[in-house]
């Protein structure tokens, strides 16, 4: 289970780096091709179409070449990432839409397809999402989604933990691949399939992997603390002991544990 977030927190990180986002999103932007091969693999058409959390519009325009008759929908919790998104689709089949991902303004069986990359770990649970996600597709209609699991920006986490000593642990936590499944079936989703693999970014220090995470909206999402990340001394501490225990000749690995899943719902339903 993720650990308490701040989703005003969260919207408002993600507003203000909507229009830096796509230069320093790398991993995001491998996961959105892979995510791409899943779905064509489902043999879908669909007439219409949902990305739920979708950022600056990069997998709505690749959708968009592919289903190019498609009503296709975007929606955001970050003001600025539609304003970006409807910058950049401009002119394409689709429109976009300021809202939550626990909380979908559309009708029940609105879409055929229901997607989302990098979205979903920022949020508490996965139950009211999955919910939400399962509620406005069609019978028989696909969902086909990628989050960021466990093991995701462990060298932080485990280095920021190394020198917390005896203080608050702040660090985000991630789903894991059971987790995911287990919210999968208790939405209700039939022949739900969920993998996971690892993407590795190399930073050539650890202050710069912390500048580009914060040039993508993702620093720390936990409620505001009187000891934290943000306090230097054990900044500093952290960032030595970072590149102590996983730095190289090349720089600081950042890992990635992305988690693919891909479900129908019922066509009973």
């Amino acid at each position: 289970m993720a650990a308490e977030i701040d989703r005003d927190k969260v919207r408002a990180s993600f507003h203000r780096q909507a229009t830096d986002y796509d230069r320093h999103a790398v991993v995001q932007g491998r996961v959105v091709e892979k995510l791409l091969v899943l779905l064509q693999a489902e043999g879908v058409s669909p007439a219409r179409l949902l990305d739920i959390g979708a950022g600056t519009g990069r997998l709505l325009a690749r959708l968009t070449e592919l289903y190019p008759d498609a009503d296709t929908v975007g929606v955001d919790l970050a003001p600025g990432m539609c304003e970006t998104a409807a910058r950049n689709l401009a002119g394409r089949r689709v429109r976009m839409l300021n809202a939550d991902a626990e909380s979908l303004p559309f009708d029940a069986e609105s879409f055929d397809v229901v997607v989302s990359t990098s979205t979903y770990q920022w949020l508490a649970t996965l139950d009211q999402a999955f919910d939400e996600a399962q509620r406005v597709l069609a019978p028989g209609g696909v969902f086909c989604f990628a989050l960021f699991g466990e093991r995701t920006l462990f060298e932080l986490r485990e280095s920021y933990r190394a020198v917390l000593d005896g203080g608050a642990d702040r660090t985000h936590s991630f789903f894991s691949c059971n987790e995911v499944s287990a919210a999968l079936e208790r939405a209700g989703f039939d022949n739900a399939r969920v993998s996971s693999e690892l993407e590795v970014e190399l930073h050539p220090d650890v202050p710069e992997l912390l500048r580009s995470l914060k040039r993508i909206g993702a620093g720390s999402t936990a409620p505001a603390s009187r000891r934290g990340l943000s306090e230097r001394r054990m900044m500093l501490e952290m960032m030595e002991s970072y590149r102590r225990r996983f730095g190289g000749e090349d720089g600081v690995p950042a890992t990635y544990d992305v988690v693919y899943g891909v479900a129908r719902k019922a066509e009973g339903e």
